[in-house]
């Protein structure tokens, strides 16, 4: 740490460039190191943002004792053995999603941040982005009033994506759908369920075993009696990209729009004075109305040096990225996420989401898909702490 600030190291810069002017900008961070085992695609990316300082072997990024902090950006099978070895050898460490690939990479990871006394931060977008800040200060101010059930889903076919993402479970990656179920209600998923459906090409079945095209669960929640639905495909579904939740509220209802080109809709009940429904003009049931919402940005919450990297990204359709495009941006969340990994490790606090939310949000997908393989089988979600 130099005068009070950070120097980070970004592992993986092909989608990790949209992170790479973010720490430039950042107020609290001192300097950045690439780090890519591609040259080429580490040199574009460094000649573009003017980053002279770039390495293509990790191993040399651990030793370098000034290196404060490593933020991960690679495929998910690295996920876990990276992040053990960056706290290993004594670096804060933020890793994309998937935290790991089995429960027991999950636990290595909690037993590395343990041992090393650093911070683990599970860098997650969706509970960063508009839609669930915006529904979740109005779960605080209790308007939605008690949750009732939610819902939630990431569609996204995956046809000629990188090699390692072929015949990839769809429930082994469910972050994007979970987790902003599990963030705003505060509570850890105890179990679930699954039914595999469909089916896919035996090329794609053959990378993971999985001979399913789609999977879908129902989890309950510790001390709760509220349930979240969970579905996700990857392959042979004709449907456009969603990262989607729902909040069934007793008092508002958010769901997330059915285009991505439309706008979410918020249902409303009516009460009166004394919190009785108001019923409608047929007698039978509440008066519910519903309209189109315009979602607001919270730039505001950010150093004004990043908060236009909620609007403004390196990818668009001159500079295409997949998993950025499809994913409608993230929301605006990656400039939270910086800030949230830079803060906890300068305030010396627990990162939000942590690495046992993580733990909780990587496993109760992978106990998902066990479950499909099963037949449908319930599973307890494994306890971390």
């Amino acid at each position: 740490m130099k005068n009070g600030k950070l120097r980070v190291a970004l592992v993986g810069v092909s989608f990790g460039a949209e992170f790479a002017p973010i720490y430039l900008k950042h107020p609290d961070v001192d300097s950045l190191v690439l780090v890519d085992s591609n040259r080429e695609l580490l040199d574009e990316i460094g000649n573009k943002f003017l980053v002279n300082e770039r390495l293509t072997d990790f191993d040399t990024m651990l030793q370098d004792e000034t290196i404060d902090a490593v933020h991960l950006v690679t495929p998910p099978a690295t996920h876990a053995p990276l992040s053990v070895r960056a706290l290993n050898a004594g670096k804060h460490c933020a890793c994309t999603i998937p935290m790991g690939m089995s429960i027991d990479e999950l636990y290595q990871v909690i037993e590395a941040r343990k041992k090393s006394g650093k911070h683990y931060m599970f860098m997650e977008t969706s509970v960063y982005g508009r839609e669930f800040l915006y529904v979740k200060e109005l779960y605080e101010k209790g308007e939605l009033g008690k949750i009732q059930f939610m819902r939630c889903a990431h569609y996204q076919d995956m046809e000629g994506w990188p090699e390692y993402w072929l015949g990839f479970p769809p429930l082994m990656h469910p972050t994007h759908a979970v987790a902003p179920c599990l963030m705003l209600i505060g509570k850890r998923p105890e179990t679930v369920y699954c039914k595999g459906s469909g089916t896919v090409r035996k090329e794609v079945e053959a990378a993971y075993g999985c001979p399913y095209a789609f999977e879908s669960a129902l989890i309950s929640l510790k001390d709760s009696d509220t349930s979240i639905e969970m579905a996700r495909f990857l392959y042979h579904v004709a449907r456009g990209y969603t990262e989607s939740f729902n909040v069934y509220g007793e008092r508002k209802t958010f769901e997330w729009q059915q285009l991505e080109s439309e706008k979410p809709v918020m249902f409303s009940m009516e009460f009166d004075d004394s919190a009785n429904h108001v019923m409608n003009s047929y007698g039978r049931g509440g008066l519910v109305t519903e309209e189109r919402i315009d979602i607001p940005d919270f730039a505001e919450r950010l150093p004004k040096e990043i908060g236009r990297f909620t609007k403004q990204t390196v990818y668009d359709d001159s500079n295409p990225h997949l998993s950025f495009l499809q994913g409608g941006g993230h929301g605006g969340s990656h400039p939270h996420l910086v800030h949230e990994f830079v803060r906890c490790i300068l305030e010396d606090r627990e990162p939000v989401p942590s690495d046992i939310d993580g733990a909780y949000w990587t496993g109760v997908g992978i106990c998902a898909h066990q479950s499909a393989m099963e037949g449908g089988v319930v599973k307890n979600i494994p306890i971390f702490e």
